[in-house]
């Protein structure tokens, strides 16, 4: 298990995203040297990663959105499923792994990177930014976040409980597996499709990103009001 390549983003202005000015960070390119990763601070919703940029600061970065990592297996699964190319960063990664089952991975996994100690805290829900971006490589737009959803395979949401410095080639190493069962696929689907398994995270609100819980404790609330049937 490795890291392929570290992704920053290279902010461009672009007609397919809702940020103020157009502007948005999810054209990230592999890195040549070694790259720092660090909590951006408690409140703080910038990316974890040195050189990055976080434009869409309503829905991305922070503590817990620091660091997005993406299976290469998945992207060449993509590719052969769409039938053109697809770069490490495409997705908007910032770690592009090899031999990692990154949707897998279970809620609290932490991986030792380089000098970095990473745990994981939720997948990515695909935006029309997303969607815009996959236009722009010449990808099919129509209908993308409905199939990216319906595959699950998220990539996953990653803070910074150490930081320190990554670099292609790094191995990935597990230093710690929960037992709880709970993985990136089953906290993607409770988020978006499947609802119904928003009370099983429960287990793991310790670690998990702040807005899967509002989800959470929304569906927990409402259930908790249904009146009874007879």
């Amino acid at each position: 298990m490795k890291l392929l390549t570290v992704n920053v983003a290279r902010p461009r202005i672009v007609d397919y995203t809702s940020t103020p000015g157009g502007v948005t960070g999810i054209d990230k390119r592999p890195a040549d040297g070694p790259v720092g990763l660090a909590d951006p601070g408690a409140g703080n919703v910038g990316s974890g990663v040195a050189g990055d940029t976080v434009c869409d600061a309503e829905n991305h970065g922070g503590p817990h959105q620091a660091v997005y990592a993406f299976a290469r297996e998945d992207l060449d699964r993509w590719e052969r499923e769409l039938g053109q190319p697809i770069a490490n960063g495409s997705f908007g990664e910032n770690l592009t792994t090899l031999g990692v089952d990154v949707s897998g991975a279970l809620i609290g996994e932490r991986w030792r990177i380089g000098g970095a100690l990473l745990e994981v805290t939720s997948g990515r829900v695909p935006c029309r930014t997303f969607a815009g971006r996959l236009g722009e490589l010449g990808l099919p737009e129509k209908g993308w976040l409905k199939r990216f959803t319906q595959q699950a395979d998220s990539g996953a949401y990653l803070r910074v409980v150490e930081p320190g410095e990554v670099r292609a080639g790094d191995p990935v190493e597990i230093a710690y597996r929960p037992d709880h069962g709970i993985t990136v696929n089953l906290c993607f689907r409770a988020a978006t499709t499947e609802r119904h398994l928003l009370p099983s995270l429960r287990v793991v609100r310790d670690v998990l990103n702040p807005s899967v819980i509002e989800k959470m404790d929304k569906y927990l609330a409402r259930q908790a009001g249904r009146p009874r049937s007879a």
